[in-house]
């Protein structure tokens, strides 16, 4: 089933999100406040786009919270990101809120408020350094939301099923994308068409229940 999705705010990422949620069939809402920037977001993505402040609830309004799936805050405000979840959760009720948290100190307040998901980005990156040493060529980095979401890094040999195809030829499961794929040392933006060779890192983002799925797509049965 395709989601509603709004994102408020973000940096630069926020592009090559909205483009990963339209390419499998989501639509996609995002609510900037930078006129320049969000010109730029509706020329450059298929999403509808939003001027104005996402704690604004006639913006939410404009935006379609009411019939939302899922809000995604992502300013660089936490008080910023906990009142939009907030408006959006109990004022249009919609079902999943996600928040970035700048402060790893915040994170069990947003928790306690009643938001969905909590990313932190420190501590994020923290989890993979500490993990970078021991990966094998299957390693899970971390669990994500409490355990609802897997982060996992694939190496591809010359044995893995997905070698040679394009991207949108791995039909993975459906809610699963390939975050990052690092070539030779640099990283490569997935696009539908590109090819996986033998060597890539993969960054999979999957779901716990079809998580097994998706590596015997990539990897082929062990």
């Amino acid at each position: 089933m395709k989601a509603r999705i709004i994102i408020v705010g973000g940096d630069k990422n926020v592009y090559f999100l909205t483009r990963q949620f339209i390419q499998r069939g989501d639509h996609v809402t995002i609510i900037n406040r930078h006129p320049i920037r969000s010109r730029e977001l509706a020329r450059q993505t298929k999403a509808t786009v939003v001027l104005g402040d996402g704690a604004d609830i006639s913006r939410l309004e404009e935006a379609g919270a009411r019939r939302a799936d899922v809000l995604l805050s992502l300013t660089s405000h936490d008080q910023d990101n906990l009142v939009i979840c907030q408006i959006a959760k109990k004022i249009f009720g919609v079902p999943r809120t996600l928040a970035l948290v700048n402060d790893p100190d915040n994170e069990v307040v947003f928790q306690k408020l009643g938001v969905d998901v909590v990313f932190n980005k420190t501590k994020v990156i923290v989890s993979m350094i500490d993990q970078i040493a021991h990966f094998e060529d299957i390693a899970t980095l971390m669990p994500l939301a409490q355990g609802r979401i897997n982060v996992t890094d694939v190496v591809l040999d010359a044995a893995s099923p997905a070698v040679g195809k394009s991207l949108q030829e791995l039909q993975l499961t459906e809610g699963s994308l390939i975050a990052c794929i690092i070539r030779n040392d640099e990283m490569v933006v997935p696009r539908g068409n590109t090819r996986l060779l033998v060597g890539d890192h993969l960054i999979l983002i999957s779901q716990p229940e079809t998580h097994e799925k998706d590596l015997i797509i990539l990897c082929g049965e062990s």
